[in-house]
């Protein structure tokens, strides 16, 4: 896995925190719970790539 695409997880974490934090201190808490749920999506579209390299191996190991 790269450093690149760890620090763009990060990267993602540390904006949808901080606009979180934003919402959430002006009383937008249900738009704060679709911004983290968006930024936990967008992760996982970063991740697929991973995630599938991770299954592959998973099968060699075991023989599935």
């Amino acid at each position: 896995m790269d450093i690149d695409l760890i620090m763009k997880v990060a990267g993602v974490g540390m904006i949808v925190a901080v606009v979180c934090q934003i919402l959430g201190k002006i009383g937008k808490d249900e738009h704060s719970t679709l911004v983290s749920v968006t930024g936990m999506v967008i992760v996982l579209i970063m991740l697929t790539d991973e995630i599938g390299k991770l299954f592959s191996s998973l099968r060699d190991i075991f023989g599935l």
